[in-house]
């Protein structure tokens, strides 16, 4: 399984992205993708998770100005960034697991499932 993540670039304060992610290989219909971040000198952190009935969850600091989609018949996975703040500058990446009984595990809650597929990830600078 290949993860490949795209739309990263600079933007300032206030400005919006959209991030996406394709995945390609052996992935089925029930195949989960999340989004993390990790800004320069901090801990990789969870910012969102789409389930398989197309709940969402976000992290806090993201929550009402992220959104994360799923095209699960073209297999990729979008995050739009809305009202960016300089605190969302970071890397971004997309991982991804085999759906869990059909259900995808939430990486808000669920901080200790280890996502087997990682993208290479997409810089987001927020900076005026």
């Amino acid at each position: 399984v290949q993860l490949v993540e795209s739309g990263g670039g600079l933007v300032q304060p206030g400005g919006s992205l959209k991030l996406s992610c394709a995945a390609s290989g052996n992935t089925d219909n029930f195949f989960c993708m999340a989004w993390f971040r990790q800004a320069p000198g901090k801990k990789r952190e969870a910012v969102a998770g789409v389930d398989t009935d197309d709940t969402t969850s976000y992290s806090d600091s993201v929550k009402g100005r992220f959104t994360i989609s799923q095209d699960r018949v073209k297999k990729v996975s979008y995050l739009q960034m809305n009202s960016l703040k300089p605190d969302d500058t970071g890397t971004y990446f997309c991982a991804g697991t085999p759906g869990l009984s059909l259900e995808c595990p939430d990486p808000i809650t669920q901080i200790e499932y280890e996502y087997p597929y990682w993208g290479q990830g997409t810089q987001v600078t927020v900076s005026s």
